[in-house]
């Protein structure tokens, strides 16, 4: 073990974060966030606070001759009562590019959720401490992406040689907003969520607006993408406006219009692919609100709503898919670079056979991978709406 003498202690400031839009100080160091903190102030929803500070797609980028590190951070991790305990969130460590370990940090803070009543509370615990040693010889860049599904707080970061921020590394910028799926929910770790693992395989740099149970087409968010500098952008809409029966299709229409108006605000001319929902069979011909049910010991997610109200205008997936593509074969008249992706071409009804959500709603880590593999091959080939 290393004494404190040997390490060296790098301020952790933005210039060694990607995959942020900002920062908290805190009273124990950084807080990554993925929405601004004006738009953070125009949110009244715990679910989206708690998703914008889970640090999906947020990495540290170092460039070091280091052969050891050590991250001090406060993680809060999440208890659902009546559900089995969650594992930790984990860290992956990339050396130039390379996966090169994995890691967790216990203790930190503990937020305790009741989904029956809609109430929390937060039981603050101690820093912790991530390790990774016998790292290769000579220059080297560093990634450290954070827990896709765990708010954590940056304390400190300490090397066995100096740090500086990794060089740019020229790539386009891709910008995702979607749900808890964007979001990475049940992929086994930050780099194999399928936003990541399509970036990995599309050679581009992610920001990852995928907020679980967030993806409602708030203002702020459009107003937040409009203004993030970015090369290419997508957003995959639906599923979270269904299972929190949001809206009605009234609604939902202009809805997406003023969402994609906002984002060609600031992004006027930038490939833009509408992606609508993957298959899910919970939610395809049913409308919401969706409900948690722990009946046979676990958590499995139901619809609660009545597939007659879709005549008065309630929404289904089935719904949603229809309106989407509709909105964008007809702004695609006026906008060469606006394209849509059914998302039932990432997964869909053979797919659900061979690989169910095991949830009823969220895919698993293999699911992740088959998604994050389609998408790369739909958006990022020679005629996709990526193309290079």
């Amino acid at each position: 073990m290393r004494t404190t003498d040997d390490w060296i202690t790098t301020p952790i400031t933005r210039d060694l974060l990607r995959g942020a839009l900002d920062l908290e100080r805190t009273e124990h160091g950084l807080l990554p966030h993925r929405l601004p903190a004006w738009a953070r102030a125009q949110n009244n929803d715990g679910q989206l606070a708690m998703a914008e500070s889970q640090p999906s797609g947020v990495r540290l980028a170092l460039r070091t001759r280091a052969t050891a590190l050590e991250l001090d951070t406060l993680p809060t991790k999440r208890a659902y009562v009546g559900a089995p305990p969650r594992p930790d969130g984990v860290y992956d460590l990339l050396v130039d590019g390379r996966p090169a370990g994995r890691g967790s940090v216990a203790g930190g803070n503990t937020l305790t959720i009741d989904m029956t009543t809609g109430t929390a509370g937060v039981e603050p615990g101690p820093v912790g401490t991530l390790r990774f040693t016998d790292l290769p010889e000579g220059d080297k860049d560093i990634e450290i992406w954070l827990p896709h599904n765990e708010t954590t707080e940056l304390v400190a970061l300490r090397t066995d040689a100096p740090v500086e921020p990794a060089p740019d590394p020229g790539r386009r910028v891709w910008l995702h907003h979607g749900s808890s799926i964007s979001h990475g929910s049940d992929a086994a770790s930050p780099t194999t969520t399928w936003p990541a693992l399509a970036a990995s395989l599309g050679g581009v740099e992610l920001v990852n607006l995928g907020l679980g149970g967030g993806a409602l087409l708030d203002p702020f968010t459009a107003r937040a993408m409009r203004d993030t500098p970015a090369d290419l952008i997508s957003v995959k809409i639906g599923i979270n406006v269904v299972n929190a029966d949001l809206m009605r299709l009234r609604a939902f229409g202009p809805a997406v219009h003023g969402f994609l108006d906002t984002i060609r605000e600031g992004h006027p001319t930038a490939p833009l692919l509408v992606v609508s929902p993957i298959l899910c069979p919970v939610h395809e011909d049913t409308p919401g609100p969706l409900a948690p049910d722990f009946t046979d010991g676990g958590v499995r997610f139901v619809a609660t709503g009545d597939p007659a109200e879709r005549a008065s205008g309630k929404l289904t997936l089935n719904v949603i898919r229809d309106e989407l593509s509709r909105i964008v074969t007809q702004r695609a008249a006026d906008d060469e670079n606006l394209y849509h992706l059914d998302g039932r071409e990432l997964y869909g009804r053979a797919d659900a056979a061979d690989l169910p959500l095991p949830d009823g709603i969220h895919p698993d880590a293999a699911t992740h991978r088959l998604i994050g593999e389609r998408f790369a091959k739909l958006a990022f080939a020679d005629r996709g709406a990526f193309a290079g």
